[in-house]
């Protein structure tokens, strides 16, 4: 598998794309070493430092954003994008798949990253339980 990602800077108004394949061990290791606390205390009011990584393969994503808890200790929200079943019109019409973003708050680095590691590896199921 291969992924691209992009980046979201307090900074700076534009995201940076940046479409490149990179392997899973790439992604790991972008989220692992990126300067969470800089970017936070950077000056700027555009975005919280984020990363959303894409799998090109079928497009579903996962992105970590960073923000402050009340103790000035670095916290994250993870943002799931994936195909998912959805009734349409009461279900009275069946289904149909769409995708569809989740979001959860407050991990820390090390749970993010585990959550990251189910989503390059393909084991979506295992991010799904932070939704139930």
């Amino acid at each position: 598998m291969n992924f691209k990602y992009s980046i979201c800077y307090p900074d700076k108004s534009d995201i940076e794309y940046l479409n490149k394949p990179i392997s899973k061990e790439k992604v790991i290791d972008i989220a692992k070493n990126y300067p969470w606390r800089e970017q936070l205390n950077s000056k700027g009011d555009h975005y919280s430092p984020s990363l959303d990584f894409v799998n090109l393969d079928n497009n579903c994503s996962l992105g970590l954003s960073a923000m402050f808890d009340k103790n000035n200790n670095i916290e994250f929200s993870l943002w799931f994008n994936r195909p998912k079943k959805v009734k349409i019109f009461f279900g009275l019409l069946g289904e149909k798949q769409k995708m569809i973003v989740d979001d959860f708050w407050s991990l820390n680095l090390e749970d993010s990253i585990k959550n990251l590691n189910y989503f390059v590896n393909g084991n979506y199921t295992q991010i799904e339980k932070l939704f139930r």
